[in-house]
């Protein structure tokens, strides 16, 4: 999943590398929807750091070129595309954060129960606690 190199260099000088720049955009969009299929998150931050750079070099250029219908054409089926991965790496991350948020709920009102009751959690014992064990 390492690959965070962008497949154009340097300025976009013409319209054609301004569509590159599209595709390398559709490119990592996919890559950051495999990662997220994966559930490999580190992985989807470093390709979202890029994409982050790379949206605003296409920014930047945008208004400098003349796009002919068919390069119109081309680059609105790149931005459909990567907008369909983009909604569907949004629903799942905010399903990931939903996950993440009940775990949370579960590891405080577990630490706030051991607490009350002054039992003491054990490591790797499944984040349970053994009966008539005290703290100190």
């Amino acid at each position: 999943m390492k690959n965070l190199t962008s497949r154009w260099d340097g300025p976009l000088s013409s319209p054609e590398r301004l569509l590159a720049a599209y595709e390398s955009l559709l490119a990592r969009s996919t890559r950051m929807l495999a990662c997220v299929r994966e559930r490999d998150w580190f992985a989807l931050v470093e390709e979202q750091s890029c994409y982050v750079v790379e949206v605003e070099s296409i920014s930047k250029a945008e208004g400098g070129f003349s796009l002919s219908g068919e390069e119109r054409g081309r680059k609105a089926d790149l931005l459909e595309r990567i907008l369909e991965q983009d909604v569907e790496i949004r629903r799942s991350l905010l399903e990931r954060r939903e996950e993440l948020y009940k775990l949370l709920g579960m590891s405080r009102r577990k630490r706030d129960l051991a607490r009350s009751y002054g039992v003491r959690e054990f490591p790797g014992s499944g984040g349970g606690s053994r009966p008539g064990e005290e703290y100190p």
